[in-house]
């Protein structure tokens, strides 16, 4: 059993206009809120060097200062998602705002290392609260046949508003404080709250069964167990007991969640049958690779512009903005496609641009054709991915009941949180043991020990070539064109990648066509969104 209160507003006279404007300020609502915590998720990675500095802190610190936060938000979206669901969404995303802002507050005036992991953990628990339900207060507010331009609002803004609020943090770093990196996401914070409380419905769900606690409680476990490890495995060695103690807790987790929720069955947090069924696995499937590309691209661009091209931190940002740029223009225009061609021929286009974006990078990229170079295979990605995202998060949340939508959203996002801490130790492995294969018969003549610093990595092979005197020129050269020999290696396995999931998704993709749906809707509850 379950219910929703209704929209307020459903109620006035002049139902159709005010419904249209209603419906836009809350998505306006939502995606700031969501703008907050995806620019907390890559901001800090700017201002590492001063970080360390300020605080004296090792690189480890500095790392679980930036990670600490993922960690928590990905290990509890679903248990929030499922209490939001139950306790209201609106209050939800209300008290969210209000830790995460708090939160965010703190560490920006964090006197020590310490106050700033706190604040990072809150903050996190914070971002938790809000970013399932701003997905789910889409899915429960808007009629079907908008929903999936709003959805489509939301995926643009999960995907490319990670780089525009990393381009905004470079920008604030450059020209003031590093501290001043927080003003941005509080002061998204505090409009989405304002909005919130003003524009935003309450709607929750009431069920005859108690909170799953056990299965929360699994799920967490599991999580932050296998996140850990590809958060800190290439950093602390894949062989190293606190790696293999962390992957077995998570394995061992996430097998006794599936087992319990299958026990619960109707009662459960998640259903895990619902995965036999084509929308949720291949939406799913298709979020964690698609997201896990994206993420190994911004681990291995990075380096590309600054250590080859020899760019700046703001710069390299500003180099990222045409596949966000595109990425979000996509996922705004995908409705329009999937309802004239179907679900499964929208995403198929999309994994086919994405991959040919990839393709096209390991092709043409070179030190000497600089950034023009990797553009065109940058615009293909973002495209690709854009056309893919949208159609992906609405099967997931149509495969769910209108009563677990919390849940639904939660788990779009954890897929998500999975694909980027997947693909980025995985194609960040792939460039480190591509760039050390192929700089190790370049270094005949350098000197022993700046040779072996520039074997750690391009950016420590710059650092050092000022130190080897009449070698530094061919020291820079071997590690640059060693770093594209390893970006090319990792760019052709994502590209197989891509073509692996071409292929699943072609044979085995959902079927689902929102036209069907739109046609089936009564013309007289059509609104218009923006």
């Amino acid at each position: 059993m379950s219910t929703n209160e209704p929209v307020p507003a459903a109620q006035a006279s002049d139902r159709g206009a005010l419904n249209a404007r209603t419906l836009r300020m809350i998505l306006i609502t939502v995606s700031v809120a969501l703008m907050a915590v995806i620019a907390s998720v890559t901001g800090l990675n700017v201002a590492q060097t001063h970080m360390a500095v300020e605080f004296g802190a090792s690189q480890s610190t500095v790392l679980w200062i930036i990670n600490i936060y993922t960690l928590a938000l990905a290990a509890l979206l679903l248990p929030l998602g499922a209490l939001g669901d139950r306790l209201g969404r609106k209050p939800m995303l209300i008290a969210g705002l209000g830790v995460f802002g708090v939160a965010t507050v703190l560490a920006g005036l964090a006197p020590t290392a310490e106050v700033m992991l706190a604040a990072r953990v809150v903050s996190g628990i914070g971002a938790a609260m809000i970013m399932p339900i701003t997905l789910a207060v889409i899915t429960s507010t808007f009629p079907e046949e908008q929903r999936g331009k709003a959805i489509g609002v939301w995926t643009g803004i999960a995907g490319g508003g990670g780089i525009l609020g990393m381009f905004l943090s470079a920008l604030l770093v450059d020209v003031a404080d590093w501290r001043w990196l927080f003003a941005l996401p509080a002061v998204l914070t505090l409009v989405a709250l304002a909005m919130t409380l003003k524009s935003v419905p309450n709607s929750r769900e009431t069920s005859a069964h108690r909170f799953d606690t056990a299965g929360a409680l699994l799920s967490a476990i599991a999580v932050t167990g296998l996140i850990f490890v590809l958060q800190e495995g290439p950093e602390r060695g894949w062989a190293a007991p606190v790696t293999l103690i962390s992957l077995t807790a998570g394995l061992v987790a996430a097998v006794a969640f599936v087992v319990w929720e299958l026990r619960r069955r109707d009662a459960s947090l998640l259903d895990v049958r619902l995965f036999r069924e084509r929308g949720l696995s291949g939406g799913s499937i298709t979020l964690l690779v698609v997201f896990g590309v994206q993420a190994g691209i911004g681990v291995v661009l990075f380096p590309f512009f600054q250590a080859v091209l020899g760019w700046s931190g703001l710069l390299s940002t500003v180099a990222m903005m045409p596949m966000a740029v595109a990425m979000m223009m996509a996922a705004g225009l995908s409705p329009k496609l999937t309802s004239a061609v179907g679900t499964r021929s929208t995403m198929v286009v999309g994994i086919a641009l994405a991959g040919i974006g990839m393709a096209l990078m390991a092709l043409f990229v070179s030190v000497g054709g600089g950034y023009l170079s990797v553009l065109p295979g940058l615009i293909a990605m973002g495209v690709g991915m854009g056309l893919s995202m949208t159609p992906s998060t609405e099967v997931i949340t149509a495969s769910l009941p209108r009563e677990k939508q919390g849940v639904a959203s939660a788990l779009n996002d954890v897929t998500r949180e999975f694909g980027t801490a997947l693909g980025v130790a995985l194609l960040g492995a792939l460039v480190s043991a591509g760039y050390r294969n192929a700089i190790d018969d370049r270094l005949h003549g350098i000197p022993q020990g700046p040779a072996d610093t520039a074997r750690e990595g391009v950016a420590n092979a710059i650092e050092v070539a000022g130190s080897t005197g009449p070698h530094a020129p061919d020291l820079i050269h071997a590690a640059q064109q060693s770093f594209v020999d390893g970006w090319q290696q990792a760019m052709w396995a994502g590209a197989v990648i891509m073509g692996a999931l071409l292929v699943y998704i072609a044979l085995r993709g959902p079927e689902y066509t929102s036209s069907a749906v739109a046609d089936e809707t009564d013309p007289t509850e059509a609104v218009a969104v923006g």
